[in-house]
């Protein structure tokens, strides 16, 4: 059993340190990638204020699959290079986006989604998935948000392939 404290009105560096140090305590010593996934989104999901959906996308074959998520159902199935998830994962680059009916190719998994970042997950130079952060909220995310969450799936790489 874990308890972690949580003050989401801490500030965003000091919320992301306790985010890791929680996902580096829950995936300690597991090989399983799925069951870390799922506690991750769950940690993601009660640290980060204003989210709809907090989750992972895994790469099987050549398409995105859904993994373990918080949030409403979700799309399944997602192709390279196709919405913020597959954009994310081609270019093996962060993608946060401001306002998700302005990005071109959006696909929309839940209508009250407004704002989204995804962050791939690299292991071994290998791409692994992605995680996927949704907001209700315009403009939700930002620099801070990306470098928390960029540091987040480096260090937990490891523990969310296989």
């Amino acid at each position: 059993m874990f308890a972690f404290g949580l003050d989401r009105g801490a500030p965003k560096p000091l919320l992301y340190g306790d985010l890791l140090n929680a996902a580096q305590a829950v995936t300690q010593g597991e090989q399983d990638a799925i069951a870390n996934m799922a506690n991750v989104a769950a940690l993601v999901w009660q640290f980060l204020p204003d989210l709809n959906w907090a989750g992972f996308y895994r790469l099987t074959g050549d398409e995105l699959v859904l993994g373990p998520f918080q949030g409403k159902p979700a799309c399944i199935r997602i192709a390279l290079g196709k919405g913020v998830c597959g954009t994310a994962a081609a270019s093996r680059r962060t993608q946060c986006v401001a306002d998700v009916h302005a990005f071109s190719g959006h696909i929309a998994c839940d209508a009250d989604s407004r704002s989204e970042i995804v962050v791939p997950i690299i292991h071994e130079g290998r791409l692994a998935g992605v995680l996927d952060l949704d907001s209700p909220l315009p403009a939700r995310f930002d620099e801070e948000d990306v470098a928390g969450l960029e540091r987040l799936m480096e260090r937990l790489a490891s523990a969310l392939s296989g």
